[in-house]
């Protein structure tokens, strides 16, 4: 049970929120949500702030690389000011005559938002952004590791606050150290709850009694098909796997490679810092990354040489290395490589052929990961369509780096974020990424019009002719 001082202290925060996110609505407009929603994006983006919020993160959380961090903050919340540049979140979206029905744009209200401590600055500024945008009020939930980040992030938001006359009671944390207890209060008072981080909280947050928005685990399982272009697939899945080592839910955890360029493939690996462990050496990985049923955090989103180290491979692989490759065959909770493992360890599976491979990415993607992403390295224009109406996933991402393309891209059409839902396939009520229209919702003003009542005739003319009445 929450205690009386945690429940008084969220009560008090909400309190705050509602008062501000009301005189925020009333006297809001367009040029008002757009300018708060800059002024916290420029918190974190300006290049001092920036490097301070990364080397903050890494050092409080342990997890990540300070340089990937940089660019983290500062391309993902780039995007998210393109994709929400001139997007009408205040006043009237749409009236037609035609219909008699008149849109209006509303805020939601107060958003409870919970943020992992992977993205302790990427996350929470990605909200608070699109909550600022659509007019509410926001309350942050760090992780534990995650709260001074948190509290530096803040405190940027504020200073950019003071110099355009803002409230800063529209953008709120609960107080350090925090508790789960205060994260469910938090939950069941505000208006939207919105989730990213363990399923856990995700779960809690749907069973709190408030509209919530969580998202799934990833396990991004990629196919390498014969049509590949081998080189540039394996220099995309480096590049990726390696990036703020390998925290993003859009790190690729397995490879699916048919059999016909299984060795040339391998070795453009290989080319990329990808050192091959083979799979009668791999239970001496397992035993390290996992440890009493949990990944080993000396392992985990740690830089390359520590955990070369921690494996056990020191001597075992070239100096150059950068990533992991272990070879294996097992799916399901007693292989823990077909999870997800957070850190610069990848599988390698070896399919008889692209429908072998199918399997082998459905059976990994229903343990683990179902409805986030997978990925599809190709040159045949019809196999990703298939695998989109045929598999459990929201997003087939082609020929592209996986942790950079499924949060939104400069180089494709999603939408930045670094929330990603996945529908029913991961128990989760989006199948986009989160983005400004799940904080937003609409009244509509509706007035009679000319009635439009059809005939019988007009609807089952058709049926009645194949079927009969």
């Amino acid at each position: 049970m929450m205690l009386p001082r945690d429940s008084d202290a969220v009560e008090a925060l909400v309190l705050r929120a509602r008062q501000a996110q009301a005189a925020f609505e009333a006297a809001g407009s367009q040029a008002r949500y757009d300018r708060a929603a800059q002024a916290a994006a420029w918190a974190i983006m300006e290049p001092g702030r920036n490097a301070a919020l990364a080397e903050l993160a890494v050092r409080s959380t342990g997890l990540g690389n300070v340089a990937d961090k940089i660019t983290k903050n500062h391309r993902k919340t780039l995007g998210l000011m393109r994709d929400i540049a001139g997007v009408q979140t205040y006043g009237i979206l749409s009236d037609d005559p035609a219909t008699g029905v008149t849109e209006i744009a509303r805020p939601l209200g107060v958003i409870g938002a919970v943020v992992p401590s992977t993205n302790p600055a990427a996350t929470p500024a990605n909200n608070v952004i699109n909550a600022l945008k659509c007019g509410n009020a926001i309350i942050l939930s760090p992780s534990p590791k995650g709260v001074a980040c948190c509290e530096m992030l803040l405190g940027f938001i504020h200073a950019e606050f003071d110099k355009i006359g803002e409230d800063k009671a529209l953008v709120q944390m609960i107080p350090p150290p925090g508790s789960k207890a205060a994260t469910q209060g938090l939950l069941e008072l505000v208006d939207l709850a919105v989730v990213t981080g363990s399923q856990d909280n995700v779960r809690r947050a749907y069973s709190s009694g408030t509209p919530a928005i969580g998202v799934g685990a990833g396990n991004v399982t990629v196919i390498v098909d014969e049509t590949a272009d081998l080189r540039d697939a394996a220099r995309k899945i480096a590049m990726s796997k390696c990036f703020d080592n390998a925290t993003s839910c859009s790190s690729e955890n397995a490879l699916v490679v048919v059999d016909s360029i299984y060795a040339d493939f391998v070795a453009a690996l290989a080319a990329e810092g990808g050192a091959l462990v083979p799979q009668d050496q791999a239970e001496g990985v397992v035993a390290r990354l996992w440890q009493g049923g949990h990944l080993n955090r000396e392992v985990i989103a740690r830089d390359a040489d520590v955990l070369i180290d921690r494996l056990g491979l020191t001597g075992r692989v070239p100096q150059d290395t950068r990533f992991v490759v272990v070879e294996t065959e097992g799916i399901g909770p007693d292989h823990p490589l077909s999870g997800e493992k957070l850190s610069r360890v990848v599988a390698l599976y070896r399919a008889r052929d692209y429908g072998h491979a199918v399997e082998i990415t459905r059976a990994v993607l229903l343990h683990q990961g179902a409805g986030h992403s997978l990925g599809l390295h190709t040159r045949d224009p019809v196999r990703p369509v298939q695998l989109g109406f045929s598999m459990p996933s929201c997003r087939v991402i082609v020929n592209q780096a996986h942790c950079f393309a499924t949060g939104g891209s400069f180089e494709n059409g999603l939408p930045f974020s670094l929330s990603m839902g996945c529908a029913s396939w991961g128990g989760n009520s989006i199948d986009d990424n989160l983005h400004w229209r799940h904080f937003l919702q609409r009244a509509r003003v509706v007035r009679p019009v000319a009635p439009r009542e059809p005939a019988l005739e007009e609807v089952f003319a058709g049926y009645w002719a194949e079927a009969g009445r």
